[in-house]
């Protein structure tokens, strides 16, 4: 079975998530976006072996660890969709202009797509394109536990910024009613900022979605 620890990192405290396969402890992190030493002691103190890294999307306190992470451990790089290639080659401009450690661009081991799958271990989770906070964003879903690694689309009671480059509202509006709504409405999401909620409750008072 899939389990799950969500470590907050960097300044702008982003979730970045430690999931691993219970039968294996094989685990895989979701968006290292710094503070390496903090995924690598919770990876210590559970046992687990590190075997992957996947992305959501490429902003700095969701990527900013990952060419470091990844070299260092020979990690493979899964993730994101193609569309955000521009936004790893600002990685290093974007840690300057944010006051992050320096962070080097790279280039995923292996791209996603919509309907993807990918796996830890023995877990297979589904890759859903969830464009509009960038263009390349993707979220990870675990039917399983029915579990969402949303990264920054939704979050409860609010939902993903589209004022940066290539950010669209109404491309994030349909992302989230058409692939995250039919996960059910007692799926509860991890954000990439703030609590966890579940589908259902944030599509009932969440005032950018509600109704919808």
């Amino acid at each position: 079975m899939l389990h799950y620890t969500t470590v907050p990192v960097t300044a702008f405290q982003q979730n970045c998530s430690l999931v691993w396969c219970d039968e294996t402890l094989q685990a895989t992190v979701i968006d290292p976006g710094g503070d390496l030493n903090l995924l690598l002691a919770e990876v210590k103190r559970r046992g687990l072996t590190l075997t992957q890294i996947w992305l959501t999307h490429a902003h700095i306190d969701h990527a900013g660890g990952t060419a470091e992470l990844a070299a260092n451990l020979k990690l493979p790089i899964i993730g994101p969709h193609p569309a955000d290639q521009f936004w790893i080659d600002g990685l290093p401009e974007q840690s300057k202009r944010f006051g992050f450690p320096h962070s080097d661009a790279f280039t995923p081991t292996r791209w996603l797509a919509d309907g993807d799958t990918v796996k830890v271990g023995n877990c297979t989770l589904q890759v859903r394109h969830c464009p509009g906070h960038t263009p390349g964003h993707v979220v990870f879903y675990s039917p399983e536990i029915k579990r969402a690694f949303v990264g920054d689309v939704l979050f409860a009671g609010s939902i993903g910024r589209t004022d940066f480059p290539q950010g669209d509202h109404d491309t994030l509006i349909a992302s989230i009613v058409g692939r995250l709504w039919p996960m059910g409405d007692d799926t509860v999401f991890i954000p990439g900022h703030g609590p966890e909620s579940t589908f259902g409750r944030e599509r009932k008072t969440n005032p950018y979605v509600a109704g919808t």
